[in-house]
Protein backbone atom coordinates (compact mmCIF):
# COMPACT_ATOMS: atom_id res chain seq x y z
CA UNK A 1 0.00 0.00 0.00
CA UNK A 2 1.12 3.59 -0.51
CA UNK A 3 0.51 6.89 1.20
CA UNK A 4 -0.57 10.22 -0.23
CA UNK A 5 1.50 13.31 0.18
CA UNK A 6 1.38 14.07 3.89
CA UNK A 7 -1.05 16.86 4.62
CA UNK A 8 -2.20 17.15 8.19
CA UNK A 9 -2.27 16.32 11.85
CA UNK A 10 0.45 16.28 14.39
CA UNK A 11 0.88 15.40 18.03
CA UNK A 12 1.94 17.73 20.79
CA UNK A 13 5.48 16.63 20.14
CA UNK A 14 5.46 15.41 16.56
CA UNK A 15 3.34 15.02 13.48
CA UNK A 16 1.10 12.88 11.33
CA UNK A 17 0.25 12.11 7.72
CA UNK A 18 -2.99 11.13 5.96
CA UNK A 19 -2.94 7.52 4.77
CA UNK A 20 -4.57 5.80 1.81
CA UNK A 21 -5.07 2.25 2.97
CA UNK A 22 -3.24 0.66 5.87
CA UNK A 23 0.47 1.24 5.42
CA UNK A 24 1.91 -2.04 6.69
CA UNK A 25 5.67 -2.51 6.63
CA UNK A 26 7.48 -5.66 7.62
CA UNK A 27 8.94 -5.52 11.09
CA UNK A 28 11.52 -8.23 11.62
CA UNK A 29 12.74 -9.38 15.04
CA UNK A 30 16.51 -9.67 15.12
CA UNK A 31 18.03 -13.06 15.66
CA UNK A 32 19.52 -11.69 18.84
CA UNK A 33 19.95 -8.22 20.37
CA UNK A 34 23.20 -6.63 19.26
CA UNK A 35 25.11 -4.80 21.95
CA UNK A 36 27.09 -1.77 20.94
CA UNK A 37 29.04 0.10 23.53
CA UNK A 38 30.40 2.83 21.29
CA UNK A 39 28.89 6.18 20.39
CA UNK A 40 26.20 8.26 22.02
CA UNK A 41 23.77 6.52 24.32
CA UNK A 42 25.34 3.16 23.52
CA UNK A 43 23.30 0.14 24.58
CA UNK A 44 20.49 0.28 27.08
CA UNK A 45 20.40 2.64 30.05
CA UNK A 46 21.76 1.15 33.27
CA UNK A 47 19.42 -0.27 35.89
CA UNK A 48 20.99 2.16 38.32
CA UNK A 49 23.73 4.69 38.03
CA UNK A 50 27.20 4.07 39.34
CA UNK A 51 27.99 5.12 42.86
CA UNK A 52 30.88 7.55 43.25
CA UNK A 53 33.15 7.26 46.26
CA UNK A 54 33.81 10.75 47.50
CA UNK A 55 36.94 11.23 49.58
CA UNK A 56 36.41 12.51 53.12
CA UNK A 57 37.06 16.26 53.35
CA UNK A 58 40.17 17.31 55.21
CA UNK A 59 39.81 19.01 58.60
CA UNK A 60 39.73 22.77 58.25
CA UNK A 61 41.16 25.18 60.85
CA UNK A 62 38.78 27.42 62.77
CA UNK A 63 38.24 30.89 61.34
CA UNK A 64 40.59 33.60 62.51
CA UNK A 65 39.36 36.10 65.06
CA UNK A 66 38.25 39.41 63.54
CA UNK A 67 40.75 42.24 63.69
CA UNK A 68 39.98 45.61 65.16
CA UNK A 69 40.62 47.48 61.92
CA UNK A 70 38.51 46.72 58.86
CA UNK A 71 40.51 45.15 56.03
CA UNK A 72 39.51 46.33 52.53
CA UNK A 73 38.14 43.47 50.50
CA UNK A 74 40.01 42.50 47.38
CA UNK A 75 38.28 43.12 44.05
CA UNK A 76 36.75 40.02 42.47
CA UNK A 77 38.99 38.08 40.13
CA UNK A 78 38.34 38.18 36.38
CA UNK A 79 37.10 34.58 36.60
CA UNK A 80 34.65 35.51 39.36
CA UNK A 81 33.38 38.42 37.29
CA UNK A 82 32.85 36.14 34.29
CA UNK A 83 31.04 33.56 36.45
CA UNK A 84 28.69 36.21 37.84
CA UNK A 85 27.86 37.35 34.31
CA UNK A 86 27.16 33.75 33.29
CA UNK A 87 24.89 33.16 36.28
CA UNK A 88 23.07 36.42 35.59
CA UNK A 89 22.33 35.24 32.05
CA UNK A 90 24.51 37.93 30.40
CA UNK A 91 25.97 35.42 27.99
CA UNK A 92 27.70 37.68 25.48
CA UNK A 93 29.36 39.65 28.27
CA UNK A 94 30.34 36.44 30.03
CA UNK A 95 31.90 35.09 26.83
CA UNK A 96 33.96 38.27 26.42
CA UNK A 97 35.09 38.10 30.05
CA UNK A 98 36.17 34.47 29.72
CA UNK A 99 38.04 35.25 26.49
CA UNK A 100 39.96 37.97 28.29
CA UNK A 101 41.02 35.43 30.92
CA UNK A 102 42.12 33.06 28.13
CA UNK A 103 44.21 35.83 26.60
CA UNK A 104 45.88 37.03 29.80
CA UNK A 105 45.37 34.33 32.43
CA UNK A 106 47.88 31.89 33.86
CA UNK A 107 47.80 28.46 35.51
CA UNK A 108 44.40 26.89 35.99
CA UNK A 109 42.66 30.16 35.15
CA UNK A 110 42.92 29.33 31.44
CA UNK A 111 41.28 25.87 31.51
CA UNK A 112 38.72 27.31 33.94
CA UNK A 113 37.94 30.03 31.40
CA UNK A 114 37.54 27.46 28.61
CA UNK A 115 35.19 25.47 30.87
CA UNK A 116 33.19 28.66 31.36
CA UNK A 117 33.12 29.26 27.61
CA UNK A 118 31.77 25.74 27.14
CA UNK A 119 28.88 26.51 29.50
CA UNK A 120 28.18 29.82 27.75
CA UNK A 121 28.06 28.02 24.40
CA UNK A 122 25.69 25.41 25.80
CA UNK A 123 23.31 28.13 26.95
CA UNK A 124 23.62 29.79 23.55
CA UNK A 125 22.82 26.39 22.00
CA UNK A 126 26.10 26.27 20.12
CA UNK A 127 26.87 22.60 20.76
CA UNK A 128 29.94 22.30 18.46
CA UNK A 129 31.41 25.43 20.05
CA UNK A 130 30.74 24.05 23.51
CA UNK A 131 32.56 20.81 22.69
CA UNK A 132 35.56 22.69 21.27
CA UNK A 133 35.86 24.80 24.43
CA UNK A 134 35.42 21.87 26.80
CA UNK A 135 37.97 19.74 24.94
CA UNK A 136 40.45 22.62 25.12
CA UNK A 137 39.82 22.94 28.86
CA UNK A 138 40.68 19.26 29.35
CA UNK A 139 43.72 19.54 27.08
CA UNK A 140 45.14 22.47 29.06
CA UNK A 141 44.04 21.18 32.46
CA UNK A 142 43.96 17.37 32.35
CA UNK A 143 43.85 17.24 36.16
CA UNK A 144 41.55 20.24 36.59
CA UNK A 145 38.19 18.95 37.89
CA UNK A 146 35.94 21.63 36.42
CA UNK A 147 37.30 21.00 32.92
CA UNK A 148 36.07 17.41 33.11
CA UNK A 149 32.74 18.51 34.63
CA UNK A 150 32.19 20.89 31.69
CA UNK A 151 33.11 18.16 29.21
CA UNK A 152 30.55 15.90 30.90
CA UNK A 153 27.91 18.61 30.47
CA UNK A 154 28.65 18.77 26.75
CA UNK A 155 28.55 14.98 26.47
CA UNK A 156 25.14 14.99 28.15
CA UNK A 157 23.75 17.47 25.62
CA UNK A 158 25.18 15.30 22.82
CA UNK A 159 23.35 12.26 24.28
CA UNK A 160 26.66 10.61 25.18
CA UNK A 161 25.22 9.84 28.58
CA UNK A 162 27.60 7.03 29.55
CA UNK A 163 30.60 9.24 28.76
CA UNK A 164 29.08 12.14 30.72
CA UNK A 165 28.47 9.97 33.78
CA UNK A 166 32.05 8.68 33.67
CA UNK A 167 33.48 12.22 33.65
CA UNK A 168 31.42 13.28 36.67
CA UNK A 169 32.11 10.13 38.71
CA UNK A 170 35.84 10.42 38.07
CA UNK A 171 35.79 14.01 39.37
CA UNK A 172 33.96 13.00 42.55
CA UNK A 173 36.22 10.01 43.12
CA UNK A 174 39.30 12.19 42.64
CA UNK A 175 38.68 13.76 46.06
CA UNK A 176 37.69 17.14 44.60
CA UNK A 177 33.90 16.92 44.33
CA UNK A 178 32.01 19.86 42.86
CA UNK A 179 28.38 20.82 42.99
CA UNK A 180 28.04 20.64 39.22
CA UNK A 181 29.47 17.12 39.11
CA UNK A 182 26.69 16.03 41.47
CA UNK A 183 24.20 18.07 39.41
CA UNK A 184 25.22 16.05 36.37
CA UNK A 185 24.76 12.76 38.22
CA UNK A 186 21.35 13.98 39.38
CA UNK A 187 20.35 14.34 35.73
CA UNK A 188 21.62 10.87 34.87
CA UNK A 189 19.72 9.38 37.81
CA UNK A 190 16.53 11.20 36.90
CA UNK A 191 16.71 10.10 33.26
CA UNK A 192 17.15 6.46 34.32
CA UNK A 193 14.20 6.55 36.77
CA UNK A 194 16.45 6.43 39.84
CA UNK A 195 14.57 9.18 41.68
CA UNK A 196 15.84 8.51 45.19
CA UNK A 197 19.44 8.60 44.00
CA UNK A 198 18.64 11.74 42.04
CA UNK A 199 17.39 13.52 45.16
CA UNK A 200 20.45 12.46 47.18
CA UNK A 201 22.78 13.77 44.48
CA UNK A 202 20.89 17.05 44.15
CA UNK A 203 21.04 17.55 47.92
CA UNK A 204 24.81 17.04 47.80
CA UNK A 205 25.11 19.45 44.87
CA UNK A 206 23.23 22.10 46.83
CA UNK A 207 25.37 21.50 49.90
CA UNK A 208 28.54 22.04 47.87
CA UNK A 209 27.36 24.99 45.77
CA UNK A 210 24.12 26.62 46.98
CA UNK A 211 24.83 29.77 44.96
CA UNK A 212 24.67 28.02 41.60
CA UNK A 213 21.29 29.13 40.19
CA UNK A 214 20.67 25.88 38.29
CA UNK A 215 21.32 23.79 41.38
CA UNK A 216 19.34 26.11 43.63
CA UNK A 217 16.30 26.18 41.30
CA UNK A 218 16.10 22.41 41.01
CA UNK A 219 16.70 21.93 44.73
CA UNK A 220 13.89 24.31 45.65
CA UNK A 221 11.52 22.58 43.22
CA UNK A 222 12.11 19.27 44.98
CA UNK A 223 11.17 20.89 48.28
CA UNK A 224 7.92 22.44 47.11
CA UNK A 225 4.90 20.24 46.45
CA UNK A 226 2.60 21.97 44.00
CA UNK A 227 -0.83 20.83 42.87
CA UNK A 228 -0.52 21.58 39.18
CA UNK A 229 3.09 22.19 38.21
CA UNK A 230 3.26 25.54 40.01
CA UNK A 231 -0.04 26.95 38.72
CA UNK A 232 -2.18 26.28 41.77
CA UNK A 233 -1.77 26.73 45.52
CA UNK A 234 -3.53 24.51 48.05
CA UNK A 235 -6.11 26.54 50.00
CA UNK A 236 -5.60 26.89 53.76
CA UNK A 237 -9.26 26.12 54.52
CA UNK A 238 -8.83 22.43 53.70
CA UNK A 239 -10.97 22.47 50.55
CA UNK A 240 -9.74 20.84 47.38
CA UNK A 241 -8.52 23.19 44.67
CA UNK A 242 -9.97 22.84 41.16
CA UNK A 243 -7.79 20.66 38.99
CA UNK A 244 -6.03 19.13 41.98
CA UNK A 245 -4.85 15.60 42.57
CA UNK A 246 -6.96 13.89 39.87
CA UNK A 247 -7.53 10.97 42.21
CA UNK A 248 -9.05 7.64 41.25
CA UNK A 249 -12.64 7.67 42.52
CA UNK A 250 -13.66 4.12 41.52
CA UNK A 251 -12.64 0.87 43.16
CA UNK A 252 -11.41 -0.67 39.92
CA UNK A 253 -7.63 -0.58 39.64
CA UNK A 254 -7.45 -2.01 36.14
CA UNK A 255 -9.44 -1.68 32.95
CA UNK A 256 -9.54 -2.62 29.28
CA UNK A 257 -10.65 -0.01 26.76
CA UNK A 258 -11.31 -0.27 23.04
CA UNK A 259 -9.02 1.86 20.89
CA UNK A 260 -10.80 3.70 18.10
CA UNK A 261 -9.25 4.22 14.67
CA UNK A 262 -8.85 7.91 13.84
CA UNK A 263 -8.99 8.89 10.19
CA UNK A 264 -11.28 9.03 7.20
CA UNK A 265 -12.74 5.59 7.96
CA UNK A 266 -11.87 2.27 9.61
CA UNK A 267 -9.46 1.38 6.77
CA UNK A 268 -7.78 4.72 6.09
CA UNK A 269 -6.65 5.47 9.62
CA UNK A 270 -3.64 7.34 10.94
CA UNK A 271 -3.76 6.87 14.71
CA UNK A 272 -5.63 5.25 17.59
CA UNK A 273 -7.81 7.20 19.97
CA UNK A 274 -9.70 6.83 23.24
CA UNK A 275 -13.22 7.82 24.18
CA UNK A 276 -12.81 10.04 27.25
CA UNK A 277 -15.62 11.80 29.12
CA UNK A 278 -15.10 15.24 30.67
CA UNK A 279 -17.89 16.10 33.11
CA UNK A 280 -19.96 13.55 31.19
CA UNK A 281 -19.17 14.96 27.72
CA UNK A 282 -17.50 12.50 25.32
CA UNK A 283 -14.39 13.34 23.31
CA UNK A 284 -12.19 11.24 21.04
CA UNK A 285 -8.56 11.83 21.97
CA UNK A 286 -5.52 10.60 20.06
CA UNK A 287 -3.29 8.34 22.19
CA UNK A 288 0.13 9.93 21.95
CA UNK A 289 3.28 8.69 23.69
CA UNK A 290 5.06 11.77 22.35
CA UNK A 291 2.75 14.18 24.17
CA UNK A 292 2.17 15.11 27.80
CA UNK A 293 -1.07 15.41 29.72
CA UNK A 294 -4.48 15.97 28.18
CA UNK A 295 -5.21 18.62 25.56
CA UNK A 296 -8.79 19.24 24.45
CA UNK A 297 -10.05 21.75 21.92
CA UNK A 298 -12.05 24.82 22.85
CA UNK A 299 -15.32 23.33 21.57
CA UNK A 300 -15.11 20.32 23.90
CA UNK A 301 -14.02 22.52 26.82
CA UNK A 302 -17.02 24.81 26.40
CA UNK A 303 -19.44 21.94 26.02
CA UNK A 304 -18.08 20.15 29.12
CA UNK A 305 -18.13 23.34 31.20
CA UNK A 306 -14.61 22.94 32.55
CA UNK A 307 -13.43 25.70 34.88
CA UNK A 308 -10.82 28.06 33.45
CA UNK A 309 -7.86 28.50 35.81
CA UNK A 310 -4.97 30.28 34.11
CA UNK A 311 -3.95 31.32 30.60
CA UNK A 312 -1.11 29.43 28.99
CA UNK A 313 0.32 28.47 25.60
CA UNK A 314 0.51 25.12 23.87
CA UNK A 315 3.17 24.19 21.36
CA UNK A 316 4.88 21.34 19.61
CA UNK A 317 6.43 20.57 16.26
CA UNK A 318 6.18 23.41 13.72
CA UNK A 319 7.69 26.79 12.93
CA UNK A 320 4.80 29.19 13.62
CA UNK A 321 5.06 29.37 17.41
CA UNK A 322 2.87 28.39 20.33
CA UNK A 323 -0.92 28.68 20.34
CA UNK A 324 -2.69 30.55 23.14
CA UNK A 325 -4.88 28.47 25.43
CA UNK A 326 -5.55 27.90 29.10
CA UNK A 327 -5.41 25.36 31.90
CA UNK A 328 -8.82 24.25 33.13
CA UNK A 329 -10.26 21.96 35.80
CA UNK A 330 -12.62 19.09 35.09
CA UNK A 331 -14.71 17.77 37.99
CA UNK A 332 -14.68 14.26 36.52
CA UNK A 333 -12.78 12.39 33.84
CA UNK A 334 -13.97 8.91 32.91
CA UNK A 335 -11.83 6.49 30.92
CA UNK A 336 -13.33 3.03 30.58
CA UNK A 337 -14.33 1.84 34.03
CA UNK A 338 -11.99 4.31 35.75
CA UNK A 339 -13.24 7.66 37.03
CA UNK A 340 -10.99 10.45 38.28
CA UNK A 341 -11.98 13.59 40.18
CA UNK A 342 -10.55 17.14 40.22
CA UNK A 343 -8.28 17.00 37.17
CA UNK A 344 -6.38 19.65 35.24
CA UNK A 345 -6.49 19.70 31.44
CA UNK A 346 -4.98 21.95 28.79
CA UNK A 347 -7.39 23.69 26.45
CA UNK A 348 -6.16 24.42 22.94
CA UNK A 349 -7.12 27.94 21.89
CA UNK A 350 -8.32 26.88 18.46
CA UNK A 351 -11.46 24.91 17.77
CA UNK A 352 -9.62 21.77 16.70
CA UNK A 353 -6.46 20.02 17.89
CA UNK A 354 -5.12 19.11 14.45
CA UNK A 355 -8.47 17.70 13.32
CA UNK A 356 -9.25 15.77 16.51
CA UNK A 357 -11.05 16.54 19.77
CA UNK A 358 -7.68 16.45 21.51
CA UNK A 359 -4.68 14.44 22.61
CA UNK A 360 -4.04 12.24 25.61
CA UNK A 361 -0.41 11.59 26.48
CA UNK A 362 0.20 8.01 27.57
CA UNK A 363 2.20 9.39 30.50
CA UNK A 364 -1.05 10.36 32.26
CA UNK A 365 -1.35 6.66 33.08
CA UNK A 366 2.07 6.41 34.75
CA UNK A 367 0.40 5.08 37.93
CA UNK A 368 -0.44 1.94 35.92
CA UNK A 369 1.27 -0.56 33.68
CA UNK A 370 0.22 0.73 30.26
CA UNK A 371 -0.45 -1.89 27.58
CA UNK A 372 -1.04 -0.41 24.12
CA UNK A 373 -2.16 -3.54 22.29
CA UNK A 374 -2.44 -2.05 18.82
CA UNK A 375 -3.00 -5.36 16.92
CA UNK A 376 -6.11 -6.01 19.06
CA UNK A 377 -6.98 -2.29 19.25
CA UNK A 378 -7.13 -2.26 23.06
CA UNK A 379 -5.65 -0.22 25.89
CA UNK A 380 -5.15 -2.19 29.10
CA UNK A 381 -4.29 -0.54 32.40
CA UNK A 382 -3.24 -2.72 35.32
CA UNK A 383 -1.35 -2.45 38.60
CA UNK A 384 2.41 -2.07 38.51
CA UNK A 385 4.48 -4.63 40.42
CA UNK A 386 4.84 -3.61 44.06
CA UNK A 387 8.26 -2.26 44.99
CA UNK A 388 9.60 -4.28 47.95
CA UNK A 389 9.52 -2.36 51.25
CA UNK A 390 7.94 0.67 49.58
CA UNK A 391 4.67 2.29 50.63
CA UNK A 392 2.04 1.87 47.89
CA UNK A 393 1.12 5.11 46.12
CA UNK A 394 -2.57 5.73 45.28
CA UNK A 395 -3.35 5.64 41.58
CA UNK A 396 -3.92 9.02 39.97
CA UNK A 397 -4.26 10.43 36.48
CA UNK A 398 -1.11 12.49 35.92
CA UNK A 399 -2.73 15.16 33.78
CA UNK A 400 -0.44 18.02 34.67
CA UNK A 401 2.81 16.85 36.16
CA UNK A 402 5.68 14.58 35.16
CA UNK A 403 7.31 14.53 38.59
CA UNK A 404 7.20 11.22 40.42
CA UNK A 405 5.78 11.74 43.91
CA UNK A 406 7.35 8.66 45.51
CA UNK A 407 11.12 8.70 45.75
CA UNK A 408 12.36 5.30 44.66
CA UNK A 409 15.03 3.90 42.39
CA UNK A 410 14.25 1.85 39.32
CA UNK A 411 12.76 -1.51 40.25
CA UNK A 412 12.80 -4.31 37.70
CA UNK A 413 10.31 -6.97 38.76
CA UNK A 414 11.11 -10.60 37.86
CA UNK A 415 8.38 -10.59 35.20
CA UNK A 416 9.97 -7.52 33.59
CA UNK A 417 13.52 -8.80 33.16
CA UNK A 418 13.07 -8.87 29.38
CA UNK A 419 11.87 -5.26 29.17
CA UNK A 420 14.07 -2.65 27.46
CA UNK A 421 15.45 0.05 29.73
CA UNK A 422 14.86 3.49 28.27
CA UNK A 423 15.66 7.06 29.23
CA UNK A 424 12.84 9.29 30.37
CA UNK A 425 13.00 13.06 29.97
CA UNK A 426 9.71 14.38 31.31
CA UNK A 427 7.02 12.78 29.16
CA UNK A 428 9.52 11.76 26.47
CA UNK A 429 10.49 8.10 26.25
CA UNK A 430 13.87 7.91 24.51
CA UNK A 431 15.19 4.57 23.32
CA UNK A 432 18.69 3.81 21.96
CA UNK A 433 18.23 3.28 18.21
CA UNK A 434 20.66 2.61 15.38
CA UNK A 435 20.33 3.97 11.84
CA UNK A 436 22.12 1.96 9.14
CA UNK A 437 24.32 0.24 11.76
CA UNK A 438 25.52 3.54 13.23
CA UNK A 439 26.25 3.74 16.95
CA UNK A 440 22.94 4.01 18.87
CA UNK A 441 21.31 7.43 19.24
CA UNK A 442 18.24 8.45 21.20
CA UNK A 443 14.89 8.21 19.39
CA UNK A 444 11.49 9.28 20.72
CA UNK A 445 8.78 6.63 20.98
CA UNK A 446 5.90 8.58 19.41
CA UNK A 447 2.54 6.94 18.66
CA UNK A 448 1.13 10.37 17.76
CA UNK A 449 3.62 10.83 14.92
CA UNK A 450 2.67 9.15 11.66
CA UNK A 451 6.02 7.85 10.38
CA UNK A 452 9.52 7.18 11.61
CA UNK A 453 11.67 10.30 11.36
CA UNK A 454 15.38 11.09 11.64
CA UNK A 455 17.43 14.26 11.78
CA UNK A 456 19.37 15.29 8.67
CA UNK A 457 22.53 15.34 10.77
CA UNK A 458 22.25 11.65 11.64
CA UNK A 459 21.09 10.65 8.16
CA UNK A 460 24.07 12.33 6.47
CA UNK A 461 26.43 10.15 8.49
CA UNK A 462 25.12 6.95 6.89
CA UNK A 463 23.26 7.63 3.63
CA UNK A 464 22.24 10.23 1.04
CA UNK A 465 19.86 13.05 1.94
CA UNK A 466 17.80 15.06 -0.56
CA UNK A 467 15.77 18.23 -0.07
CA UNK A 468 12.02 17.42 0.01
CA UNK A 469 9.79 20.01 -1.65
CA UNK A 470 6.59 17.95 -1.74
CA UNK A 471 5.84 16.40 1.65
CA UNK A 472 4.57 18.28 4.65
CA UNK A 473 4.94 17.79 8.41
CA UNK A 474 2.49 19.64 10.64
CA UNK A 475 2.29 19.87 14.43
CA UNK A 476 0.59 22.01 17.03
CA UNK A 477 2.96 24.84 16.13
CA UNK A 478 2.28 24.72 12.39
CA UNK A 479 4.25 23.35 9.46
CA UNK A 480 7.92 22.38 9.49
CA UNK A 481 9.65 24.50 6.86
CA UNK A 482 12.66 22.44 5.79
CA UNK A 483 12.14 18.75 5.02
CA UNK A 484 14.54 16.19 3.60
CA UNK A 485 14.28 12.65 2.24
CA UNK A 486 16.60 9.83 3.30
CA UNK A 487 17.33 7.31 0.52
CA UNK A 488 17.68 4.22 2.69
CA UNK A 489 17.17 3.62 6.39
CA UNK A 490 17.65 0.46 8.42
CA UNK A 491 16.29 1.21 11.87
CA UNK A 492 17.23 -1.07 14.76
CA UNK A 493 15.86 -0.78 18.31
CA UNK A 494 15.36 -3.25 21.16
CA UNK A 495 15.23 -6.67 19.43
CA UNK A 496 13.73 -5.40 16.16
CA UNK A 497 14.83 -3.87 12.91
CA UNK A 498 13.02 -2.44 9.90
CA UNK A 499 14.31 -1.28 6.52
CA UNK A 500 12.76 1.69 4.75
CA UNK A 501 13.18 3.83 1.67
CA UNK A 502 12.38 7.54 1.33
CA UNK A 503 12.23 8.30 5.02
CA UNK A 504 11.51 11.92 5.98
CA UNK A 505 14.10 13.93 7.89
CA UNK A 506 13.91 17.33 9.55
CA UNK A 507 15.73 19.28 12.22
CA UNK A 508 14.71 18.35 15.78
CA UNK A 509 16.87 20.89 17.60
CA UNK A 510 13.89 22.44 19.40
CA UNK A 511 12.96 19.04 20.86
CA UNK A 512 16.57 18.39 21.86
CA UNK A 513 16.84 21.78 23.52
CA UNK A 514 13.64 21.08 25.43
CA UNK A 515 14.88 17.68 26.63
CA UNK A 516 18.42 18.90 27.33
CA UNK A 517 19.91 16.04 25.32
CA UNK A 518 20.16 15.20 21.64
CA UNK A 519 17.11 13.54 20.05
CA UNK A 520 18.12 12.07 16.68
CA UNK A 521 14.82 10.64 15.48
CA UNK A 522 11.46 9.15 16.35
CA UNK A 523 9.61 5.86 15.98
CA UNK A 524 6.16 6.62 14.58
CA UNK A 525 2.74 5.05 14.27
CA UNK A 526 3.24 3.46 10.85
CA UNK A 527 5.62 1.01 12.51
CA UNK A 528 4.44 1.02 16.12
CA UNK A 529 0.86 -0.01 15.22
CA UNK A 530 2.28 -3.47 14.42
CA UNK A 531 3.34 -3.92 18.05
CA UNK A 532 1.91 -4.66 21.46
CA UNK A 533 3.71 -2.06 23.60
CA UNK A 534 3.85 -2.30 27.38
CA UNK A 535 5.15 0.78 29.22
CA UNK A 536 6.23 1.09 32.85
CA UNK A 537 6.63 4.85 33.20
CA UNK A 538 7.53 4.53 36.87
CA UNK A 539 10.67 2.51 36.21
CA UNK A 540 11.56 3.57 32.67
CA UNK A 541 10.85 0.18 31.05
CA UNK A 542 9.25 -0.70 27.71
CA UNK A 543 8.45 -4.06 26.14
CA UNK A 544 7.65 -4.59 22.46
CA UNK A 545 5.93 -7.74 21.18
CA UNK A 546 5.43 -8.55 17.50
CA UNK A 547 3.47 -11.48 16.05
CA UNK A 548 3.41 -11.58 12.26
CA UNK A 549 0.53 -14.08 12.32
CA UNK A 550 -1.78 -11.30 13.49
CA UNK A 551 -1.35 -9.43 10.20
CA UNK A 552 -2.14 -12.07 7.55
Amino acid sequence: MTSTRPVQNGSQSLFSFVVVGVFCLALAPLARPQANSSGPAAGSPPASTSTPHEAAPANTPPPSAPTAAAVPSAPPSPLAVALDLLRDGKLDEAADAYKEVVASGTGTDVPAAFAGLARVSLKQRDIPGAYTAAAKAVELGPNFPDAHVALGEVYFRQAKLAEAEKEWINVINSGHPTGRAYLGLYRISHATSNYKSAKDRLDRAHQLDPDDPEISRLWILTKVRQDIAGHLVTPTDGTKPPGGACELATKAESTEIKLERLGADSIKFRAYGLDVKFNGVSAHLMVDTGAHGIIIDRRIAEKAGVTRIVDTKTGGIGDTGDVAGYIAAAKTIQIGSLEFHDCAVDVYGKRSVQGDDGLIGADVFESFLVDLDFPDAKLRLSQLPAIPSATPVPATLQTHTTETAALHDRYIAPEMKSYTRIYRFGHMLLIPTSLNDSPPRLFLIDTGGWDNMVTPQLARETTKVRHDEYDRVTGLSGNVKNLYTVDHAKIRFAQFQQEREDLTAFDMTSMSNSAGTEISGSLGFVMLWLLDIKIDYRDGLVNFTYDDKRFH
